[in-house]
């Protein structure tokens, strides 16, 4: 990677402290690649484990302006160029809307928070309840009041607000392109009784209405599918540069996946899942039919 370009991408307008920490890992990554050296030799280097370098390199971690500052001296990058890197670790540092409620967003849950606020593209899979940026808040506290162990009103409250502040951006300048394919289950499904569900399809229909947002069902006569073993998320971002990843989400965890190989295997998925599903015209009726079964 030329200076120029580091230039050129470090000085690109970012909107959230997780993309600049996206941007400043894959830099670190590709200045110690064309350096020659290995994780370890940089670590030793840096007075720290490995496993720190593979973290800072997969922005799974922030990066310390002090260990930034070391890794380019061992890199020998230029000042000017320095400069500017260590600018973007400083931005990485800052705190996103939701660092601020970092006692309510499960620690797993907050990447995925950041990274969300950065993306161009949102697609993907759910197979038992209506995905996060598409609830309403009935529907909402129904599926978390669901919990083995009942969340306090407070802690209701405020992980409500954040469910309702990350769909702001559908609604935006710079809302994304979003696709998501449902298992009929995610209709069927009254989740926190037969009113609050109706409400929740017609919210669907509404939000199925708008340009940016495509909706289909995959409908229980679609026999067996290629994803039974549960959903899944694709984020896609504006600049080339910032690999797409996939988002996998279990009970108290979750997995990313960036690999090349791993995203295309999920590409193809939710290509095969949107060819078997009913398209959005028959989505909508299917919604709407659902809904008016409800009193």
């Amino acid at each position: 990677m030329s200076h120029a370009e580091i230039h050129q991408r470090c000085t690109k307008v970012l909107s959230t402290p997780s993309a600049r920490q996206r941007r400043l890992a894959a830099i670190l990554r590709s200045l110690r690649k064309e350096k020659g050296m290995s994780r370890e030799a940089v670590a030793e280097r840096l007075g720290c484990s490995p496993p720190t370098i593979t973290r800072m390199e997969a922005a799974q971690t922030s990066a310390r302006i002090a260990d930034v500052t070391v890794m380019l001296e061992i890199y020998e990058v230029p000042e000017h160029t320095k400069e500017v890197l260590l600018q973007l670790a400083r931005d990485a540092r800052k705190r996103g809307w939701w660092d601020k409620m970092s006692d309510t967003i499960p620690e797993y849950f907050q990447s995925y928070v950041g990274l969300e606020e950065d993306a161009s593209s949102i697609s993907g899979y759910e197979s038992e309840y209506v995905p996060g940026l598409f609830q309403t808040e009935e529907y909402a506290r129904a599926v978390m009041s669901a919990e083995p162990t009942l969340p306090s009103e407070e802690q209701l409250t405020r992980s409500i607000s954040i469910r309702m502040k990350r769909q702001e951006r559908l609604a935006s300048a710079q809302r994304p392109e979003t696709w998501m394919v449902l298992n009929e289950a995610v209709i069927r499904r009254s989740v926190g009784g037969e009113s609050v569900m109706r409400r929740q399809l017609q919210h669907l229909h509404e939000l199925s209405l708008q340009n940016s947002i495509n909706i289909q069902i995959l409908g229980f006569d679609s026999g067996a599918h290629p994803a039974m073993n549960g959903g899944f998320s694709i984020l896609k971002f504006p600049e080339l540069s910032d690999p797409d990843l996939v988002y996998l989400e279990y009970w108290r965890g979750s997995i990313y996946l960036e690999a090349p190989d791993d995203v295309d295997a999920y590409n193809r998925l939710f290509d095969h899942l949107r060819a078997r599903a009913i398209g959005p015209d028959q989505t909508r009726r299917l919604i709407e039919q659902a809904a008016g079964g409800m009193r």
